[in-house]
């Protein structure tokens, strides 16, 4: 018989009080999101990795499930912005579903850029669902080399 740690009926009934109240569980974090994305349809934000390169910032971001034309990409003074629409399959009914872990709706990442870069030379890419940015950075921002004069 496995050990459980013991917990006063009150507690326990307090805490799923709480839980129902704030929608927040007490579960690892795979179940909290199975439960909310099975309730109410969930929330989805595409994960994100900001590269510093020597003379670009390389943004990717996965989008799987996406349509490159459901994707918006916008670049003001020191933010990126990444916005869309994951649509949802119509022809299943919500009854039918025995797990639902796949969100769908609208999303939206805004990324703080580490240095200034030059929107006008901005590129991106989009193959196999994974989104690539390139934005190079200002001439004044890159890092000069300053050569060692021989005495």
């Amino acid at each position: 018989m496995p050990l459980v740690p013991w917990e006063p009926k009150e507690i326990k009934r307090l805490r799923d009080l709480f839980d129902d109240f704030f929608d927040f569980e007490l579960l690892p974090e795979s179940r909290r999101l199975t439960r909310r994305r099975w309730m109410e349809g969930g929330e989805w934000s595409p994960l994100i990795d900001v590269i510093d390169k020597k003379d670009n910032i390389l943004v990717k971001a996965e989008l799987p499930g996406v349509d490159k034309k459901d994707v918006k990409i916008s670049l003001s003074e020191n933010t990126l912005t990444i916005q869309g629409e994951r649509k949802e399959e119509k022809e299943i009914k919500k009854e039918d579903y025995y797990c639902c872990e796949r969100a769908f709706g609208t999303y939206s990442r805004t990324i703080a850029l580490p240095v200034e870069v030059d929107k006008t030379k901005a590129k991106a890419t989009f193959k196999n669902g994974v989104l690539e940015i390139t934005l190079p950075k200002k001439e004044e921002i890159k890092p000069k080399e300053i050569e060692i004069q021989p005495e």
